[in-house]
């Protein structure tokens, strides 16, 4: 029996095989701690955690001794650990689930850790692109969309340009080497856009014309 929850891909992040004409120039995944890191504020959470024990010692130390004071942070330490890992975790999930793909015609998105979907891109769509470089050298790139395509910021976060709502730019979020995949996309989608494209008619238009 066919059915959908069966039916895997035929190329890795795509919904289906590539035409003839279409290759893969570049296949990626965020990576799971940078992306904890810029999506999921893990180092404000952990900063936050830290400052709060340091709080609690400093006032516990003013009415017991310091030993015991340094106890009484143990809980934060402990609950801080575990919001830690949750958000881990989670970006973990997000990234693993998360197959970004660049070819000669398009940007393809597989997301969705519950819910899967796949966003294709052409580059006749995309008018801009920003990329986000850390030192690392892992980075986001945000693609600006022209003309009425839109997505959901909600549908498709964290794999968005961050507080950009009103018109959502999806994104490759928290890639390694992500100087070189910027190049990649520049190259591909300037050889894509200077491409001539043929607009066929037919005989009753040409006539009419």
């Amino acid at each position: 029996m066919s059915h959908d929850d069966f039916k895997f891909e035929p190329v890795r992040g795509l919904p289906e095989a590539l035409p003839e004409d279409e290759h893969i120039l570049w296949q990626g995944s965020p990576s799971p701690v940078r992306l904890a890191k810029d999506a999921l504020a893990l180092n404000w959470i952990i900063g936050y955690f830290v400052l709060l024990t340091i709080w609690r010692v400093g006032v516990s130390s003013t009415l017991v001794p310091f030993d015991q004071a340094l106890a009484h942070g143990v809980p934060f330490v402990v609950i801080g650990a575990l919001c830690a890992l949750l958000i881990l975790g989670l970006a973990t999930m997000q990234a693993k689930s998360a197959v970004y793909t660049l070819t000669n015609k398009r940007v393809a998105m597989r997301i969705g850790a519950a819910l899967t979907m796949t966003l294709n891109l052409p580059y006749t769509q995309i008018g801009n692109a920003g990329l986000d470089l850390k030192r690392s050298g892992h980075g986001t790139l945000a693609f600006e969309l022209i003309g009425d395509t839109r997505f959901s910021y909600m549908m498709t976060w964290p794999h968005v340009r961050p507080w950009y709502m009103s018109k959502t730019q999806p994104a490759f979020r928290s890639i390694p080497n992500a100087e070189a995949v910027a190049q990649i996309f520049a190259d591909a989608a300037e050889a894509r856009v200077s491409t001539p494209q043929v607009e066929r008619q037919t005989a009753a238009a040409v006539a009419a014309e």
